[in-house]
């Protein structure tokens, strides 16, 4: 596994004469946003906004009855995880086994796939990560007959003397996930005897089919939590799960709200716990999720004055080039910032060690490999200067974090006061 401890100058972003440092040593450097030390493009946490949204939807999960299980693969940094742990996180979720590596690495003691694992070398590193930790909770997705005879012919080879795998039957629409109630059930049923795996619970994804709207996004969860207790209630009837309490697992980041209830416990024969899986709230974004969460905000009633999740994610650039009016060049690109749910957004610009708000003119259009490109109307107002930064706002900040091996985390006053690193390969 990769030191998670060091950075040094063969990292984007880190100080290209600086001799390497230990994480904890950042704070101490006087690195600021506006000194010349720190190479640009920079990717940014804000310090305060980051602690926010932690304890905010700690506070959001443990007022609706539902634990937060928040999904690893947004960030991949460990000092995320062990932030989001310390606040009170039952565990995290992940993709595949190997993030699961890192989260266990980093203190989880349990922790769900959001995801069905299928492969001989998987099952094996599963059950080696599940040795290596002392016997963490783990559970995984499963959505067919298909899959569970493939697990059971690996567990041949696999699992001499050891314990079932949990599982989660997933029900979906389309992605993964069982389509239907009948099929969902036979899972089940077929799960009492199976060799290797036992049920754990449900689990589902409501994320693609959100539109941002909350008459039409209501409508969604209560199809969803009419099909979730169908399954549950048969499973009750027929005594189908052995262990409790039942997991139940559901949330993207764009309709929490509205999955909690689905999720939260409620009086049965069989006990159950909620796990949020929300991921991106960690540093929300500037563009994407906050049009989700202006609906969400409008359910909820949050007041103006107590900010629900606010962005804490920035990528600094330096302005390489102003070719003609009403266009400046970045240097920061698709290799830098994400792009795939939107152009990032104009935050911030700087000039002569200040910061102040983009004017609202400004945009990006496009993007490079390693070029933005912003514009303005230059009738309308004056556009920034060749060496000025500009902070962009990634409209996703889960195709951001991915591309960045450390980031700075800052203060208001755009000192480095800390990093955190990440672990994408």
């Amino acid at each position: 596994m990769k030191d998670t401890h060091t950075l040094g100058p063969w990292l984007k972003g880190f100080p290209p004469l600086q001799a390497p440092l230990r994480l904890e040593d950042v704070a101490r450097q006087g690195w600021t946003l506006h000194g010349t030390l720190l190479p640009m493009p920079l990717a940014v946490i804000r310090q305060a906004a980051l602690a926010h949204n932690i304890q905010w939807m700690q506070d959001f999960a443990t007022a609706r009855g539902v634990q937060m299980a928040p999904h690893g693969k947004t960030t991949m940094s460990p000092q995320l995880f062990k932030r989001q742990l310390d606040a009170g996180a039952w565990g995290l979720t992940f993709a595949n086994v190997h993030q699961l590596r890192l989260g266990l690495a980093a203190g989880a003691r349990r922790a769900l796939i959001a995801n069905q694992v299928v492969a001989h070398a998987d099952l094996a590193l599963l059950l080696e990560l599940r040795r290596r930790h002392g016997g963490p909770e783990i559970a995984f997705f499963v959505d067919s007959q298909a899959q569970l005879d493939l697990i059971a012919s690996h567990w041949q080879t696999l699992g001499t003397g050891e314990a079932k795998l949990d599982v989660l039957i997933e029900l979906g629409t389309s992605r993964c996930g069982v389509r239907d109630h009948d099929t969902a059930l036979a899972l089940a049923r077929a799960l009492t005897t199976h060799p290797a795996l036992r049920l754990r619970g449900v689990g589902f994804y409501e994320g693609l089919q959100v539109v941002g709207e909350t008459g039409p996004d209501a409508a969604l969860m209560q199809q969803w939590q009419a099909r979730v207790e169908a399954l549950l209630a048969a499973i009750d009837a027929e005594g189908l799960i052995s262990v409790q309490p039942l997991w139940l697992s559901g949330g993207g980041s764009a309709l929490f709200d509205l999955v909690a209830p689905v999720i939260a416990a409620r009086p049965g024969p069989t006990r159950r716990i909620g796990l949020l899986r929300s991921g991106c709230y960690v540093c929300h974004d500037h563009a994407h999720y906050g049009r989700y969460l202006q609906a969400m905000d409008a359910r909820m009633a949050t007041p103006l004055a107590e900010p629900s999740l606010q962005p804490a994610l920035e990528v600094w650039t330096q302005v390489l080039s102003c070719p003609e009016p009403g266009l400046a060049l970045l240097n920061a690109g698709r290799r830098d910032v994400s792009f795939d749910q939107g152009w990032p957004v104009p935050v911030w610009h700087g000039r002569e060690g200040q910061r102040a708000k983009a004017p609202a003119g400004w945009q990006v259009t496009g993007l490079n490999d390693q070029h933005a490109y912003l514009r303005w109307d230059p009738a309308t107002g004056d556009g920034p200067a060749v060496g000025e930064r500009v902070a962009l706002g990634p409209s996703h900040p889960c195709t951001t974090f991915d591309k960045w091996a450390w980031m700075a985390v800052v203060d208001e006053d755009d000192r480095v006061v800390d990093a955190i690193t990440t672990q994408f390969s």
